[in-house]
């Protein structure tokens, strides 16, 4: 069976085709950090504009890539939600339009689930039963991942996400957008002893997070300073946040593979490409005591932010899981505020 991926829920436009035989023939993407970097963050109009240019001409590029017939494809998935309406809209009116003309069935994705389950895109995938950091601009949750369709909350953000957190505070020391990724490789000249700020709920004994009082920490330290601060000064803020805010994110996996007894963790989501996440996971998971020893799965860092092979993924794992989920009602559907319990739950 072909798949093919539509993804457009932000600020990149993304198309794949996946085959359940062969795995992903060809995908395309495209970013519109350099168009939204001027405004300092997404701008929803512009990024819905944009999509409609890219969409089609994507498309071309990957059904040519794959050297597969549009009349070759056997269902098409879309990004359902949650995300921008308009963007959203866009490919929406893609998928239908194609399924309407070729007609194909569609299934509507939660762009969570496109997130949670792009490590299994990898040479090396996990197998179920594992536990997912899901951790972006707009979510940070824990989740329990037994199958397709099959999961179980275990804690989330009650406030900013980790990548919101990331891009506020690289906004507070005058770094482009995004911020995350600035704020990370400032880091890395930074002294960890200038600035100890608060790990927030990280011992609260429960798996959700916070990250608005760091953020507010970091404002605060920034204010101290009498003058502009230097480069130097700006490492040392940033070095300090980096690192409390890594220390919480795997402090919170490690109390979840204690409390599950689950030795898999996967890591979804654009904050999954940050390198310090990475290395203290991996220095997490080998530690000195056997019992406390996991296994940390990633993305392929391509794969990390929004794309349309996770898209088309995970339509082809639903279809195959639950094929009563296929539809050709080719009426635009979309849903911006997409609660995930309501995926969990369905």
């Amino acid at each position: 069976m072909i798949v093919l991926g539509i993804e457009s829920s932000c600020d990149e436009t993304g198309i794949a085709l996946y085959d359940t035989h062969r795995g992903l023939l060809a995908h395309a993407l495209h970013s519109q950090i350099a168009m939204h970097q001027e405004y300092g963050g997404v701008v929803p109009e512009l990024a819905s504009r944009d999509h409609v240019k890219r969409a089609l001409p994507l498309l071309r590029e990957t059904l040519t890539k794959a050297q597969v017939q549009a009349a070759n494809i056997d269902a098409i998935a879309y990004t359902q939600g949650p995300g921008l309406a308009g963007a959203l809209l866009v490919g929406a009116s893609v998928a239908c339009g194609l399924g309407l003309a070729l007609d194909k069935p569609l299934i509507g994705i939660h762009h969570l689930e496109g997130h949670l389950l792009s490590p299994l895109l990898a040479s090396q995938p996990p197998e179920f039963p594992f536990i997912a950091l899901l951790v972006s601009g707009g979510h940070t949750q824990l989740m329990r991942v037994d199958g397709v369709g099959q999961y179980s909350l275990l804690g989330e953000t009650l406030d900013d996400a980790a990548g919101e957190a990331f891009d506020k505070s690289a906004k507070l020391l005058g770094l482009d957008y995004p911020g995350g990724p600035a704020i990370s490789k400032l880091a890395q000249s930074g002294d960890p002893l200038v600035h100890q700020f608060p790990r927030p709920m990280l011992h609260s004994k429960d798996l959700n997070f916070s990250f608005s009082g760091l953020k507010t920490a970091v404002l605060t330290a920034v204010k101290k300073y009498p003058e502009a601060l230097t480069d130097n000064d700006k490492a040392n803020v940033a070095r300090g946040f980096v690192d409390a805010i890594i220390d919480v994110l795997v402090a919170k996996c490690q109390t979840a593979m204690k409390q599950t007894g689950l030795k898999r963790l996967v890591i979804a989501g654009g904050v999954g490409a940050n390198q310090q996440l990475r290395a203290a996971l991996n220095a997490a998971a080998n530690a000195s005591n056997p019992k406390k020893r996991f296994q940390v799965y990633y993305p392929e860092l391509e794969f990390c932010t929004d794309n349309g092979a996770m898209i088309a993924f995970a339509g082809a794992m639903r279809l195959q899981a639950y094929p009563e989920l296929a539809t050709k009602n080719y009426s635009f559907n979309v849903r911006p505020r997409w609660p995930l319990h309501e995926l969990v739950s369905a």
